[in-house]
């Protein structure tokens, strides 16, 4: 029996997926396997993956069919080696503990493609700013397996411009500042957590926060500003006063007579970087080239992610030499900017797939602050659900940018919905588009690789008001099943269309699939 809109509308229900979120019954005891289904890797280079596991510890962790040069550590779940063949090699996985056993299986791809999926972590701007340090950063690192948050994908834990001091070392490239004593030995320790490791440069002579890029105007990499001692202890240009920081170091906001690009890539390279945040604008074609042939060359894997607001016309240009591009200036944590941003995305859809991505910018949900201090997001929770599940359908990287030693309990359980990471996680790499909605509502669809359809109902307004998603929008025919997303619960089944009633501000995201019957016909 079909569950009709006129039951539905009868109810009159205000959907919220904020009160989902919140009440959702989750086993927590049980091994099950989250995050990607497929895992990319250049020949030969050095492979640390963690199976993102949820459930009660100890686990024990096994694996079927290993490429040559692989082993998985049977108590962390920890893939480590390198393979020397090409090829797709479908590995079976097993995972128990006293709860009970979980298979499944993960596609390594070994080739010359990788960031199969868009990457999940933390990135330290959106919290820190220019106070960023080494203490910081670690301590967000143990945040993220002390929460469990690498049990659902998130991995990578990324440092942003305030890290630079002068050039040097027989390298002659970027070292760090006082506030970062020992790089290698950070970059190690959150390899220890299982965990991967970002850094941050420009092509210009000057950051946007006043340090040193890997660019200069002198041959043998000083700067001005630090000879002159135009700086303050870490080797940023001197705030006497704002207006006069401004024009100081927007001088250096340029590309500079040499390039220091290839001894900056060696040194990160010595210090097991995994992801460079590449930050300038316009971005370029030339300046994108030089650094993604630097990292094509070298013995790592490194996701090359390039801001700010990349120009459209270049996107052929992104998606071959970049792994994530900004489509957007920088998101603030308003509703305003959330939305107009997320709902702009449509164009750039033909350019993201497996190995590049479109990235609209980073979360902006939990404690935020850019300098020294936090404080909440100014986002209402049912807000910041819309950013994640938006987010998600957009195949977009997740990187969070907030103080995670204050995450709170809502927060944490938006971000351990393993149902609605697996949108964005999805093997087939597909970005949504729009295909249905009004001036103040939408409904985005997102093909999966399993044949179904992940899609977002969107009410963009200051009302409640019912948005409907309609069969033909999606060219598709027949009785579906329903399943919501936010509550982990099945829907029913329905034919023709599906609606609901949303809060202002608000999303539902389920996930349609065929019928069992369907699918013994197929």
């Amino acid at each position: 029996m079909y569950t009709t809109n006129e039951q539905l509308a009868e109810t009159s229900q205000i959907y919220s997926a904020a009160e989902a979120v919140a009440n959702a019954s989750v086993d927590q005891t049980r091994p099950r396997l989250n995050g990607p289904k497929v895992f990319g890797v250049r020949l030969g280079r050095p492979i640390l993956f963690s199976l993102a596991v949820s459930g009660e510890r100890p686990l024990r962790f096994e694996a079927l069919n290993l490429p040559t040069g692989l082993s998985l550590d049977p108590a962390t779940g920890r893939l480590t080696g390198a393979v020397n063949t090409p090829g797709s090699y479908a590995v079976g996985l097993r995972v128990s503990n006293q709860h009970g056993t979980t298979t499944g299986k993960l596609t390594i791809e070994v080739g010359e493609r990788h960031t199969l999926t868009p990457p999940m972590g933390w990135n330290s701007w959106n919290c820190w700013g220019g106070a960023v340090s080494e203490d910081r950063v670690l301590r967000a690192a143990e945040a993220i397996v002390e929460l469990g948050l690498d049990r659902y994908g998130w991995s990578y834990v990324n440092v942003d411009d305030g890290w630079q001091g002068e050039r040097g070392s027989e390298l002659n490239s970027i070292q760090p500042n006082q506030k970062f004593p020992d790089m290698a030995g950070l970059g190690q320790k959150i390899h220890d957590l299982g965990l991967k490791f970002g850094i941050y440069s420009t092509p210009w002579c000057g950051t946007y926060e006043g340090h040193i890029g890997s660019y200069c105007d002198a041959a043998d990499g000083t700067y001005e500003w630090i000879k002159t001692g135009d700086c303050n202890a870490f080797y940023r240009i001197s705030r006497e006063d704002g207006e006069a920081w401004d024009r100081k170091r927007q001088l250096n906001w340029r590309h500079g007579r040499h390039s220091f690009v290839e001894k900056d890539v060696a040194q990160w390279i010595s210090w097991g970087v995994d992801y460079l945040k590449y930050d300038w604008k316009p971005n370029d074609v030339e300046h994108t080239r030089e650094i993604a042939e630097l990292l094509a060359a070298s013995e790592r894997d490194v996701v090359l992610s390039l801001s700010n607001k990349a120009p459209y016309w270049d996107a052929p240009h992104w998606s071959r030499y970049a792994n994530c591009w900004r489509t957007t200036a920088d998101i603030e944590d308003t509703w305003q900017s959330v939305k107009e941003i997320g709902f702009n995305q449509d164009r750039w859809s033909s350019f993201a797939g497996p190995g590049h991505w479109n990235d609209p910018d980073m979360l902006v949900i939990g404690s935020v602050g850019w300098g020294d201090s936090v404080r909440p997001t100014r986002l209402t929770r049912e807000e910041q659900c819309t950013h994640f599940g938006l987010w998600c359908l957009l195949s977009a990287p997740l990187l969070l940018g907030c103080d995670l030693l204050e995450l709170d309990a809502f927060t944490l359980r938006l971000l351990t919905n393993e149902e609605v990471i697996a949108i964005n996680q999805d093997a087939l790499g597909r970005q949504a588009v729009r295909v249905g909605g009004g001036a103040e509502t939408a409904v985005l669809a997102k093909p999966l690789a399993d044949g179904g359809l992940a899609i977002g109902l969107f009410n963009l307004g200051e009302q409640p008001r019912p948005v409907t998603l309609c069969w033909d929008d999606l060219l598709i025919q027949g009785p579906r099943s329903v399943r919501d997303l936010w509550s982990r619960q099945d829907e029913g089944v329905y034919d023709l269309e599906f609606a609901v009633t949303l809060p202002p501000h608000g999303m539902k995201l389920v996930r349609l699939s065929k019928t069992t019957a369907q699918e013994a016909q197929a």
